[in-house]
């Protein structure tokens, strides 16, 4: 497969100057040490090397972070939301004046192309201006009470100390839909970045400390924490952490959920997504070749929500996978800080390893592979930069490699015959992030997104699986996690819910009815 390629890629001398200039344009003072002294390795996708070394924390300081998250809660929850929400519409507004800046991080750590780091900023603030609203509408409700003279209510309160543990792939963004929510429902937050990623993390907390200033709010209501797993271990483990937001593997949902649990704490998980789009015979084809091409190749197949499985009607597969093969093969893989890139590198050699493993076993499994190549972009090919053209993959049938996920630009195609086959085979993986299916067929749309449709907690209709707004709920099924963050009413997932009864007469009539004395 022909892949049109970038320009030469920038030098890490390049690049540590941009992180240089990035930090002190957001105010982040931090020790930069060199690659290889003491502290958590700051490295890039873009050329595979180690720019900086960052201080990690220690168990203590992570203790005492919690700590002081704690204390800052006892005056935090009894401020007015609507003041909250002055803090989150501070940071709002210093998110606006430094998106460049911090787009700039986001695609040095996480290699995303430049539209694609702009637009996760951009998420940032969205999610500020929508809880900015939400911090004048926390609405309880009040209830119809069988006993007269009596008013019957709920009522929600903060909840705690939130632990957000984020993933590399959205660096900032997820951070934001937490804490954003988080500090007008009146809670504190502690923020556990993934370790890939602690340059970004730095600079948003720079970020939030500015606002906190700016508005006069205490400054322990958000905390950061770098380090790798021991430290997402301490928030994880720790009774003072009433709610644990974590996102990223399956394996390590299944290791968070039970520790959270079994303390009686809270867990929101984000995790796995093994998503899948439907193309129908009354597809709009032209639509479905450009929303199936962003979603399985955007962010070099790197999102929860990445397409990883087409089900295609048999009668259209031909054509419709012949266009995506060819418009594979227009997309500019390379240094995703160039103009016109569309993909930029895998994060690491781990992931490289993962898709060409997959490859191999969807070959062997019967599978027709077309694409999937590593590309040649003047680094140590042994190790280096991992940049790779996304691979189409004919599948007889959904087999083992189909049902796992892969985080890489692989797009396993299969046929069906009937819709109901179709949605079977949508739902026949172990995750359930997010589904879409193309058609312009109403009654194929509606049965798509019926109870007995997609089991998803995200179901598009002619769009994409990936790319999703901050107003709506997110969060998926199953493996995925059953979690939902950002929009509709996913805030309460961030308080606690008191019934409360109010008797303002001079009776006491109890219950159902019963008498006592």
């Amino acid at each position: 497969m022909t892949t049109v390629l970038t320009s030469p890629l920038p030098t890490s001398d390049a690049l540590r100057a941009r992180v240089r200039d990035a930090l002190a344009a957001v105010g982040a003072s931090v020790p930069l040490g060199e690659p290889g002294d003491d502290g958590l390795p700051a490295s890039t996708p873009i050329t595979g090397d180690v720019l900086f070394s960052v201080p990690e924390s220690s168990a203590a300081q992570t203790d005492e972070a919690i700590a002081a998250a704690a204390e800052a809660f006892s005056t935090w929850r009894v401020t007015p939301a609507p003041v909250r929400g002055a803090l989150v519409a501070r940071l709002g507004q210093l998110l606006v004046e430094h998106k460049t800046a911090l787009a700039s991080l986001v695609t040095i750590e996480a290699g995303k192309i430049n539209s694609e780091a702009l637009g996760e900023v951009q998420e940032m603030i969205d999610i500020c201006e929508f809880a900015v609203g939400l911090s004048r509408q926390l609405y309880g409700r009040t209830i119809a009470s069988e006993r007269p003279g009596h008013r019957l209510m709920e009522t929600w309160h903060p909840l705690g100390v939130v632990g957000v543990i984020t993933a590399f792939n959205f660096p900032v963004a997820v951070w934001a839909w937490n804490t954003a929510v988080a500090l007008v429902c009146g809670d504190t937050v502690v923020w556990k970045p993934s370790e890939l990623t602690p340059l970004t993390a730095v600079a948003c907390q720079a970020l939030m400390e500015r606002a906190c200033t700016d508005v006069g709010a205490p400054a322990e209501v958000t905390r950061l924490v770098l380090g790798e797993r021991e430290i997402g271990e301490k928030l994880v483990d720790d009774p003072r952490v009433a709610l644990v937001s974590a996102t990223g593997s399956v394996r390590m949902g299944r290791e968070v959920g039970p520790r959270v649990a079994q303390r009686f704490g809270r867990a929101l998980l984000e995790l796995g997504g093994n998503n899948a789009a439907v193309v129908t015979p009354a597809a709009d084809l032209d639509l479905a070749v450009r929303g199936i091409v962003f979603s399985a190749a955007g962010t070099a197949g790197q999102r929860c929500t990445t397409l990883r499985r087409l089900i295609v009607h048999s009668s259209v597969a031909d054509e419709l996978v012949s266009r995506i093969v060819a418009a594979y093969q227009q997309l500019p893989v390379g240094d995703p800080f160039a103009d016109g890139t569309l993909v930029g590198p895998l994060i690491h050699t781990a992931s490289y390893r993962d898709m060409v493993g997959a490859l191999q076993k969807a070959a062997a499994e019967g599978g027709e592979v077309i694409g999937g190549e590593r590309v040649d972009v003047g680094t140590d090919f042994e190790e280096g930069a991992f940049y790779v053209t996304p691979a189409v993959v004919r599948m007889p049938r959904q087999s083992e490699v189909v049902h796992q996920e892969t985080f890489a630009p692989i797009l396993y195609v299969m046929t069906y015959e009937t819709l109901d086959e179709a949605i079977a085979m949508n739902n026949a993986v172990p995750q359930g992030l997010s589904s879409a299916i193309f058609t312009l067929d109403v009654r194929e749309a509606e049965r798509f997104l019926a109870a007995d449709g997609s089991d998803c907690g995200i179901a598009n209709v002619n769009i994409g699986t990936s790319g999703a707004e901050i107003g709506g709920a997110f969060g998926g099924e199953k493996e995925t996690g059953g979690g939902r963050e950002s929009g509709s009413d996913s805030w309460k997932a961030y308080m606690r819910r008191a019934t409360n009864t109010v008797n303002y007469s001079s009776e006491l009539p109890l219950a159902q009815g019963v008498h006592f004395g």
